[in-house]
């Protein structure tokens, strides 16, 4: 059923008729094969009266090779205008009219349109969707046609359902959309200024809020930087003040409002009650503490009086001080203020930034550029040591004890040196002691011959003295001192300080060492002392070769002399001389350069060894006097078990197994004087005759004369000494390896 022609309204039937009657058929669009309709108005393709072709796709002007529909081509594509419309109000007293703003949206895709009013705060009108989206038709006497994109421009009236928008603006794509299209544009033009809103602004600007208060926009800085924090390690140094010490303390800037919070570090065992918070987080003025404020002083506004009118409220406005005149300014600190090495004022406590932790450094370094981020020690320097004066020794006892009771209250024994007392200890064949044959220098006739032996303890620096016994010498001979420790001459007695006694680097073969009073000359010292010295030439600079040979190369100008006169003394040409003989011709040569200790150095290191194989017959001497004193008789048991290793029935074994059974068998013999009988009973092949072995083992079989104990008189020192100067180290040097080392000279 057709609706009723109202007026206004030219709708027939003959443009009804126009959607039945299109033709298709098959095209393509984007490469897709589909069902293309011909829009061909009326019967036969012809325009009805006031009825206008509507293009096929679009308004717009298709792209290159483009059959797309328009709602394909434009879609989400939409014209935004800047329109405003004038609204009367005849009631009004205040204002003839309103100024209302809208925003006209032209959908391309389907030519609908859309009139939307923004929103404003306290305007008293409905407001968002004007008109909701729809295609509108034009104004009398065109409503039969609709809005297209070309009834739009800018300057331009628009009539939607009776109210006329005046289009004052657009926006950018809208204007370059209109100029692809061929619309000429007209200047853009402004909006007037609402009169309401006018006034209510001058009202809003004329009134006081009924709180005096200044509002701050602090949301974007606490947007920016809320849960970022600044942190510097600081120092308060509070030694000066009585009971004051140096603490170490955290401080924590919060970037969101620029407050500090400070916290201490409590060392252990400090003394101190651990508290949560050094500072709590506030503001912190630099000046501070500025001192006692009126209450109200320190205010952000100042009120200067209260009015109000005929209502029954307490107060209907405030009078306040615009000009700020009797505000107090306090400056605070800010992140520009802390640094590394800064010294801020806490309520009037110095305290020093030292050093921060990589966001802060980061921080500094993005926004400020600072790269110097060089830490300070928040440690305290080391108090000086204060140099304790102990009283002088009294003479009771020995100086170590008496220094004990004044160093504690309950007296305690003088700690010895463990370590080196387990390391020096003689263990083995070693001795650890240091032994130097001595001559007394006196001024009495009778006593200038006299001799001893002088032994340096290394355990525990200590010295003993003996005197070999001689007969009809009027002296009894024995200890002459027993084993302590020596002072040092010319030291005073009573003193505080501890007294410098006698080490082994004060001992060498010519030295005069002086025992509490009594003067002796060292002469010689025994084959350890010397290879002790050798060993450890660092501290005994004597016993260095490398010195030695110095002082001998400093003769540079006398080594042809010198070379003439070992050839005069080595007439064979043996490359050899005697002791005596090399003695003489080194210290001509020197002129006392070389003391006697350095020659005996040089005389050893190049001496001509000697066979030191000891005599068979002394072996054995002391084997059997071990073997005796141990009753060990089970030699037939031993030579049984032999000939039962022997399978071949060679009567020799080879020397590991006899040494295995001599282990077994518990032999009372020590490895080297096994070892030495052993290597004299073996032959080329390392075989022993184990019956000539242990027949000459038992002592009661083969028995051997006993050893003759060295008595220890003056005459057999002298003997094994060879008396007084120096004893000879050596028989013979190799001269020709020495002038070859520290001259360079080769053979001829």
């Amino acid at each position: 059923v057709a609706l009723p022609l109202l007026p206004g309204n030219s709708f027939n039937r003959n443009v009804e008729k126009e959607k039945f009657h299109k033709s298709q058929h098959w095209g393509f669009c984007n490469n897709v094969r589909m069902l293309v309709s011909e829009d061909k108005p009326g019967i036969g393709g012809e325009l009805l009266p006031g009825q206008k072709m509507k293009p096929k796709y679009s308004h717009f002007p298709k792209g290159v090779g483009s059959t797309a529909p328009s709602w394909i081509a434009f879609d989400k594509q939409v014209l935004s205008f800047d329109a405003y419309l004038e609204d009367e109000l005849p009631d009004k007293t205040q204002e003839k009219y309103r100024i209302r703003r809208y925003k006209i949206l032209f959908y391309l895709e389907d030519d609908t349109i859309q009139v939307n009013e923004p929103k404003l705060k306290n305007s008293g009108l409905p407001q968002g969707t004007s008109i909701r989206r729809h295609r509108i038709s034009l104004p009398p006497p065109d409503e039969d046609q609709f809005y297209t994109m070309y009834h739009f421009n800018i300057n331009t009236d628009v009539v939607f359902y009776g109210r006329r928008f005046k289009i004052y603006d657009a926006d950018t794509f809208t204007k370059n959309f209109l100029k692809k299209i061929g619309v000429k544009l007209n200047p853009p033009g402004r909006c007037p200024e609402d009169p309401y809103m006018k006034i209510r602004r001058e009202t809003l600007d004329r009134m006081e809020p009924l709180r005096p208060y200044e509002s701050y926009d602090t949301l974007k800085q606490f947007l920016e930087y809320n849960r970022k924090v600044l942190r510097f390690f600081c120092l308060w140094d509070d030694s000066a003040s009585m009971f004051g010490d140096r603490r170490e303390l955290i401080l924590h800037y919060f970037l969101c409002d620029d407050t500090i919070e400070i916290k201490e570090v409590m060392p252990p065992c400090s003394g101190r009650d651990a508290t949560s918070l050094f500072l709590r987080r506030k503001k912190l003025p630099k000046y501070g503490p500025p001192g006692v404020y009126q209450p109200g002083q320190i205010t952000d506004r100042a009120v200067l009086n209260v009015y109000r009118g005929l209502t029954g409220r307490p107060a209907d406005g405030y009078l306040l001080d615009k000009y700020k005149l009797g505000k107090v300014d306090q400056e605070f600190y800010k992140d520009s203020d802390l640094f590394i090495g800064a010294t801020i004022n806490v309520w009037g406590r110095k305290v020093l930034l030292c050093d921060c932790d990589n966001f802060t450094k980061t921080y500094y370094k993005t926004k400020y550029g600072i790269e110097n981020f060089t830490s300070i020690s928040c440690k305290a320097p080391p108090p000086p040591k204060i140099e304790r004066k102990f009283p002088p020794y009294n003479g009771f006892g020995s100086e170590e004890d008496s220094l004990r009771t004044c160093i504690g209250l309950v007296p305690t024994p003088h700690q010895r040196n463990f370590k080196k007392f387990m390391e020096k200890n003689s263990y083995g064949n070693i001795s650890n002691i240091l032994r130097f044959f001595a001559k007394l220098i006196t001024h009495k006739r009778v006593e200038r011959d006299r001799m001893f032996v002088i032994s340096y303890f290394l355990s525990d620096d200590t010295i003993s003295v003996f005197e070999p016994i001689e007969r009809n010498s009027g002296f009894t001979g024995g200890m002459f001192l027993k084993r302590i420790r020596v002072k040092k001459p010319g030291q005073e007695v009573f003193k505080s300080e501890l007294s410098e006694y006698i080490q082994a680097e004060d001992l060498y073969i010519g030295a005069r060492v002086n025992v509490n009073g009594y003067l002796f000359h060292l002469l010689n010292a025994d084959e350890y002392t010397l290879r002790y010295m050798e060993e450890n030439s660092d501290k005994f600079p004597m016993s260095s070769i490398e010195l030695v040979l110095q002082k001998l190369k400093e003769e540079q100008s006398k080594s042809r002399e010198l070379k003439q006169v070992f050839r005069n003394a080595d007439p064979k040409l043996t490359k050899r001389v005697d002791y005596n003989t090399f003695r003489d011709i080194i210290m001509t040569l020197t002129v006392g350069k070389l003391l006697e200790h350095e020659f005996i150095t040089l005389a050893r290191h190049y001496g001509v060894p000697e066979d030191t194989c000891p005599d068979m017959n002394i072996l054995m001497a002391q084997a059997h006097e071990q073997l005796k004193k141990k009753k060990f008789e089970n030699f037939e048991r031993l030579i049984a078990t032999c000939v039962y290793e022997d399978r071949e029935k060679k009567k020799v074994l080879p020397t590991k197994d006899i040494r295995r059974l001599c282990k077994y068998f518990r032999l009372p013999l020590t490895d080297d004087l096994l070892g030495s009988i052993l290597s004299g009973f073996q032959d080329s092949e390392e075989q022993i005759n184990y019956e000539l072995f242990f027949s000459a083992l038992n002592w009661r079989m083969n028995p051997m004369p006993e050893l003759q104990a060295v008595s220890f008189t003056k005459e057999r020192c002298e003997d094994v000494w060879l008396g007084m100067p120096s004893p000879i180290p050596v028989k013979y040097v190799d001269y020709f390896r020495l002038l070859k080392d520290v001259f360079g000279l080769v053979e001829e």
